[in-house]
């Protein structure tokens, strides 16, 4: 397991192309990409990631869109906004490819409620999602976000059951403190198939702090993943109020190193 760093935690100070060079010079190989606009998915853009990518011998192991643009609106009733919206997906898709990644990380439909939901609507666009991402050649991985429906266990467990394909996730520790969610209940919903986790941590204060400055019980995590056969990576994603200085950030993950 290798410990790696998102590019979302210098947003918005830093650009996406400076990001990759900001990040080994920190210390970390590896980590998770944030398209911040919709012209950075486009293909000239892209190949600018790559170049730095290369050029630092950086690992992208999962790419994170602008979602809040276009994801919630690819469940759309109406068909023309949510064909429109699926181009930036198949977008998305092909620059994880190009960038070598292995996962799409997605945050999806907005929160509404469950039991009103029509749930065949939202399995046939999970299907038509999946199936596009492995066409592209990546795998959409579900995050779980307090603001969307992937905060809710029984609609992880609706897409495990009930998708034509293979539905994998994302675990995000903070999103499961500011849902009011337990982390067990979300790998019990997860499982083996939990391939992206987005560590942080948390005190009575606040929701998101680095780990190691907080109350998180890494160890009894790290049993956790045991348990569930996680054999993917740990990315440090926090905000950039989070931390003062990017020595911290070193910190952190010396601290996940000592844990593991």
């Amino acid at each position: 397991m290798k410990i790696g760093l998102s590019s979302a935690c210098f947003y918005p100070e830093v650009l996406t192309e400076d990001s990759i060079k900001l990040i080994t010079d920190i210390g970390f190989n590896t980590g998770e990409i944030f398209l911040n606009s919709n012209s950075e998915y486009e293909d000239g853009f892209i190949g600018i990631l790559n170049e730095e990518r290369l050029r630092h011998g950086f690992e992208i192991k999962s790419v994170h869109s602008f979602s809040s643009a276009f994801e919630p609106y690819l469940f759309e009733i109406y068909d023309r906004r949510r064909q429109d919206m699926f181009k930036y997906f198949k977008k998305v898709c092909r620059a994880a490819k190009l960038l070598g990644a292995d996962y799409y990380t997605f945050h999806g439909m907005r929160k509404v409620d469950f039991n009103s939901m029509n749930r065949q609507h939202v399995v046939d666009i999970y299907d038509k999602l999946i199936y596009t991402a492995l066409e592209e050649g990546v795998v959409l991985a579900q995050e779980n976000v307090s603001w969307c429906m992937s905060s809710d266990t029984r609609f992880l467990e609706l897409l495990r059951d009930r998708c034509r394909y293979p539905v994998k996730y994302t675990l995000d520790i903070k999103q499961s403190f500011r849902a009011g969610v337990d982390l067990q209940s979300y790998l019990d919903a997860m499982g083996g198939d939990l391939v992206n986790l987005h560590v942080n941590d948390r005190n009575e204060d606040r929701h998101c702090l680095l780990p190691g400055m907080g109350s998180v019980d890494y160890e009894e995590l790290l049993k956790k993943l045991t348990a569930i056969g996680y054999k993917g990576d740990m990315i440090i994603e926090v905000y950039r109020e989070n931390f003062k200085k990017y020595d911290e950030l070193a910190c952190a993950r010396d601290f996940l190193t000592r844990k593991l």
